[in-house]
């Protein structure tokens, strides 16, 4: 088929016409697409450093928990050689003392006044009951129900049961103050340095220390609600060792500075 000189004049015109508009729209495709792509590497940019301050933030908070757990065994441990030399001085001391009722007594109403102390200001595990038996306890010595050496083996028997206590990993039942109110609650206790308590319509919480003395306050996560629970079922099943993700329990002072 034979093509005029015309008309092929008339075609390339065309396409020399049309090359520099293609040409354009396509530089003008690439250099939005380069500016999408740009702005995506920004973004992209700022989420990974905003990444890297909460894992900075995230290891400084994990870092001061560690510091804190440390410092909670460290005292705990402290708390248990006291009550094992507080053991330890009470036997020389009845030793001493002999069989005289009178010389007994003041050594067992002494010992009686430092435990006090320390119930009322210690780990927030059943406080109002073990006082409750010191109180008891001191009454009866004091009107005479019991003699100074029957006392002195009780209180001894209170102190053993203080360093039981301190070691055990367990579930017990207690009453709370929750948000003003006293609420009786299942508590999951971590030897003496966590608790952590479940209320009767399965929300759960934490015992913490605060400048003030300790206190309760509900979980306000899923997550951690979650990870109490599982705690809390791994010790109902006895399984009392093992690798468990918690909440940690370290002074409000601590936390917000984390």
């Amino acid at each position: 088929m034979n093509h005029s000189p015309l008309k092929l004049t008339l075609a390339a015109a065309l396409i020399l016409a049309c090359s520099p508009v293609a040409a354009q729209d396509a530089t003008e495709a690439l250099a939005s697409r380069l500016i999408q792509m740009r702005g995506q590497v920004d973004d992209l940019q700022s989420e990974l450093n905003l990444k890297r301050e909460e894992h900075k933030n995230r290891m400084t908070y994990l870092t001061a928990q560690l510091t804190e757990m440390e410092a909670n065994r460290d005292r705990e441990a402290l708390r248990i050689r006291q009550l094992e030399g507080d053991l330890e001085e009470m036997r020389a001391l009845v030793t001493a003392a002999g069989e005289t009722s009178e010389v007994l007594a003041p050594i067992v109403l002494n010992h009686l006044f430092a435990l006090r102390g320390q119930v009322q200001k210690g780990f927030p595990f059943k406080v109002s009951e073990r006082l409750a038996e010191l109180d008891d306890l001191e009454n009866q010595l004091n009107s005479g129900v019991v003699t100074a050496h029957r006392a002195f083996n009780r209180l001894w028997a209170f102190v053993e049961d203080e360093i039981r206590i301190s070691r055990e990993n367990a579930i017990y039942t207690q009453s709370i103050n929750l948000r003003g109110e006293n609420v009786l609650v299942d508590i999951a206790k971590l030897g003496n340095a966590m608790m952590y308590f479940r209320t009767r319509d399965l929300q759960y919480g934490r015992a913490i220390s605060t400048p003030g003395g300790w206190s309760f306050e509900l979980l306000e996560t899923a997550a951690d609600q979650e990870r109490v629970a599982r705690l809390f079922d791994s010790l109902r099943k006895q399984i009392r060792q093992g690798y468990f993700q918690l909440p940690n329990a370290l002074p409000q002072t601590l936390e917000a500075s984390s």
